[in-house]
């Protein structure tokens, strides 16, 4: 019941006056534990135009009764899902499609993160490539750190000074995803930037290659812009050798194509999913394990408050107890308030900054700290 009133309520936005609708949607799962060895998993379907969840799946693979091997209790609430944990995902988005019939909706896009099967068991739902796949822009963006890191690790003499750091690869990394926030809905623009951010990354002044840098005193490129004011920039860095650039230019590359590209068109990343996760291990513990009905119950609390913060919360006490002090209901009034004040304050442009400079900060000093300190720890390495 809880879960029907708050996710209908989230799809009368969408539907408006129409009786039958289409909609994309961001899904993603999230487990109790960590290492793919979780009894209980929740996967969520948040539409993508408002914001709001639309549907979620409660998974587990334990039930007590079962196990102790009561007869007697045939009749009891018992695990929906048999098998692995990474599979549950693919099972709850297979799940929350086949009740979108029943719902008048049909999902037509998919946004995932690329980290399980979900769109490959649901792609053809409704008739063949009836589901199309865009991809989170936070997840693409990762993805091009992930892989220079592995290239780094597994390629000899591709690391150290003036070659490929991780400095240099977080650097790579958050101006590939400037290039693709910056040109939302156009591919071509979208493609040139991606590139050229990469060898506006790599230029030093060993090696200047800002040639396919916009030109311009309207640049992002400050070796452009100091170039149309007549005061050539002199570079700090030493950039890569031409080598160091030829082998880590193939892995970049393949984050650039058309096709990829074009799945992040959209702009969008899977964060609503994300703060719904939050939400969820608040309420659950994660180092106890629950059953199902205990852990479906905080799922939907979590529903309620993500789509309706506290005024949901209040309504769902008033059904279940009847009145409440006016005092109390303002009180957590209260909260929603401040929930939103502190939203928009953390959304301005300023704080955004101040949060990226203060995580490069630390970044910076931990990577000073290890370096000064040596190895001190390593799996079995002592």
């Amino acid at each position: 019941m809880l879960k029907k009133t708050s996710t209908l309520c989230a799809l009368s936005e969408i539907k408006g006056s129409n009786s039958f609708t289409k909609c994309g949607i961001s899904i993603d799962g999230t487990w109790q534990r960590r290492g793919y060895s979780s009894l209980n998993g929740c996967v969520s379907a948040i539409s993508v135009d408002t914001g709001k969840i639309l549907d979620i799946e409660v998974m587990t693979q334990y039930c007590h009764i079962c196990a102790k091997g009561n007869s007697q209790l045939s009749k009891h609430v018992c695990s929906n899902y048999k098998g692995s944990a990474g599979n549950m995902e693919v099972v709850g988005a297979y799940r929350i499609f086949e009740r979108s019939n029943v719902r008048d909706v049909q999902y037509n896009e998919y946004y995932g993160d690329g980290d399980s099967k979900g769109y490959e068991s649901v792609k053809n739902f409704y008739g063949i490539n009836t589901v199309t796949k865009l991809e989170c822009i936070g997840h693409v963006q990762k993805r091009v750190g992930g892989r220079l890191r592995q290239l780094k690790k597994t390629t000899k003499g591709l690391g150290g000074k003036n070659k490929l750091t991780d400095k240099l690869i977080d650097r790579i990394q958050n101006y590939y995803g400037i290039a693709i926030r910056s040109n939302v809905s156009n591919l071509q623009k979208m493609m040139s930037s991606v590139i050229a951010a990469f060898f506006h990354c790599v230029s030093g002044k060993n090696n200047s290659l800002h040639g396919q840098c916009p030109e311009g005193s309207e640049s992002w490129c400050r070796y452009q812009r100091a170039k149309a004011a007549g005061s050539p920039l002199k570079e700090i860095e030493q950039g890569l050798p031409n080598k160091i650039i030829n082998q880590i230019k193939p892995t970049y590359l393949k984050l650039c194509n058309e096709t990829l590209l074009k799945k992040c068109l959209h702009g969008k990343t899977q964060n609503c999913n994300e703060s719904y996760n939050n939400i969820l291990w608040n309420i659950v513990p994660k180092n106890i394990f629950i059953g199902r009905e205990t852990f479906r119950l905080g799922a939907l609390l979590a529903l309620i408050l993500y789509n309706s913060g506290y005024a949901g919360i209040l309504s769902v006490i008033r059904n279940v107890i009847g009145s409440l002090p006016e005092s109390v209901a303002q009180e957590l009034l209260k909260f929603d308030k401040q929930r939103i004040s502190t939203s928009l304050r953390h959304s301005l442009p300023i704080a955004k900054l101040y949060r990226k400079k203060r995580k490069a900060a630390r970044k910076t000093k931990s990577t000073k700290d290890e370096k000064t300190e040596g190895l001190a720890y390593s799996y079995g390495g002592f």
